[in-house]
């Protein structure tokens, strides 16, 4: 991509991005993610807007006057973005692709991040680790992740989410918050996700097309696989091939909350043609309720 069109592009999904973050997700992030208990650092005197929730109270006993507890990721949360880039995500059939709706989530949740003054690192990848950003803050950060969103080409077309969270285990040693998006075509990684929730908090965030749910009736069509490259042509306009699409899709989607239940992982799912918006509030708005 020339640097000028990069520019722009990046321009555009930074005024987008920051904008909605600054407006919507700010609070709800604050709220939710700010202080998710990890190790406890120390009590202090209680002050106006903290969290009764946090009250210790054998010291307010003790001095008759409320204090809390204070707890390290009150100072510093560590936010992980694992981006799927492969093959699959460059479908879409209604508003956007798959790919350009994973960008501008990953930014917003950035930039949501950053303001919150937390550190933001990023695992782009395929059937491989494709790359990777350790977590840092500052603008110019959030600035080289958009770019890459934007930017990105990469290697390999296939999906194994296997990889990248056996690489977020071992790589980031200190528990982080991370949100997974993709389209999760893949299914050998129960025991990779089950594993990896045990030591950081994972989020999926599920992107789909509804042409990948059902079959529409157009006659005979040729459909090519993009992370294999086979391509067939398929008779749409039998029932039996349509009634076959909509159970496997249904088949693995069931294997999915199944697998995101399990693994004790929160997820939401996304349609390419949706306002990702009001699903992300309502996601962290869930969150919230149970602290």
């Amino acid at each position: 991509m020339e640097s000028a069109e990069l520019f722009k592009k990046v321009r555009k999904i930074e005024i987008k991005t920051r904008g909605l973050s600054n407006q919507i997700f700010s609070g709800q992030y604050h709220s939710v993610f700010k202080g998710r208990g990890m190790a406890f650092s120390e009590v202090r005197e209680y002050q106006f807007g903290d969290d009764i929730r946090n009250i210790d109270w054998n010291v307010t006993a003790r001095f008759n006057h409320p204090y809390i507890k204070i707890f390290d990721e009150e100072r510093e949360l560590t936010v992980m973005i694992m981006i799927d880039v492969s093959g699959s995500n460059h479908f879409g059939t209604r508003k956007t692709l798959k790919e350009e709706l994973i960008t501008e989530i990953a930014a917003v949740l950035a930039f949501s991040a950053i303001q919150n003054n937390d550190k933001v690192g990023v695992i782009f990848f395929s059937d491989i680790i494709e790359k990777f950003i350790p977590p840092k803050k500052g603008p110019s950060h959030i600035l080289r992740i958009i770019r890459e969103l934007v930017d990105f080409r990469p290697q390999q077309k296939g999906t194994n989410l296997t990889e990248p969270l056996r690489f977020l285990t071992n790589a980031i040693k200190k528990r982080c918050t991370t949100f997974v998006i993709s389209d999760f075509i893949d299914h050998g990684f129960v025991d990779a996700i089950k594993i990896a929730n045990k030591k950081h908090d994972l989020i999926a965030v599920q992107i789909f097309d509804e042409r990948e749910t059902n079959l529409p009736d157009v006659g005979m069509i040729r459909v090519k696989d993009a992370e294999s490259g086979v391509q067939q042509w398929i008779d749409s306009s039998d029932f039996r091939q349509r009634a076959y699409f909509k159970k496997r899709n249904d088949d693995h989607q069931a294997f999915l909350n199944d697998t995101f239940l399990r693994s004790g992982v929160d997820w939401v799912k996304i349609r390419t043609d949706q306002d990702y918006v009001k699903p992300l509030i309502n996601l962290f708005k869930k969150r919230g309720a149970r602290k």
